[in-house]
């Protein structure tokens, strides 16, 4: 059976579902609860709510948004992948905090160097930012390009100054949802 829960961090709310295997799905913050469950969408129509399943996720995130260290990679996640898909979200969990790597990197680690653009839909499509922190890729230039949701890019300048990433990427301010 699916848990869920919807809870509010420094960031702005996030939704979250998981099975007893890891999580299969957490938004990015949301500006109200309401938004944060309506991004988690149908996934979850016959789950549970318990908040007591994702004390640790809270906490971890907790921890994280102070700019305290945290590994989010080590929490378990349980998504159904192709084979270079799971080689190449692991390659992206394997990122440095705070550091980024190109779209190019990503695919030649997952296996299939010339799947450039199956990487840039894979990042743009992952249902568990920040545990596949895909804020961490870059384009081939060096810049940041798109990030989920309303907050885009600042959000990704933000989690990568919040894990110690000292420049801040031309023509993004950096700046907290609340």
């Amino acid at each position: 059976m699916l848990k869920y829960d919807i809870f509010e961090t420094a960031y702005g709310w996030v939704g979250v579902v998981a099975s007893e295997n890891g999580i299969k799905r957490i938004t990015l913050p949301e500006l109200t609860a309401a938004e944060g469950e309506s991004e988690l969408g149908q996934v979850i129509h016959g789950g549970e709510r318990d908040s007591s399943r994702f004390e640790e996720l809270r906490a971890s995130l907790d921890r994280y948004s102070s700019g305290e260290p945290e590994d989010l990679t080590r929490i378990a996640i349980d998504l159904d992948d192709s084979e270079f898909f799971t080689r190449a979200r692991a390659a992206c969990r394997a990122i440095p905090a705070g550091e980024t790597r190109t779209y190019a990197w990503l695919a030649e680690a997952g296996g299939s160097p010339n799947a450039i653009r199956a990487v840039g839909q894979l990042m743009a499509r992952n249902p568990v930012p920040l545990l596949v922190p895909c804020h961490s890729v870059a384009g081939s230039n060096g810049r940041l390009h798109g990030f989920g949701g309303e907050i885009g890019l600042p959000l990704k300048a933000c989690l990568l100054q919040l894990e110690g990433h000292l420049e801040t990427p031309e023509g993004v301010q950096l700046t907290l949802l609340v």
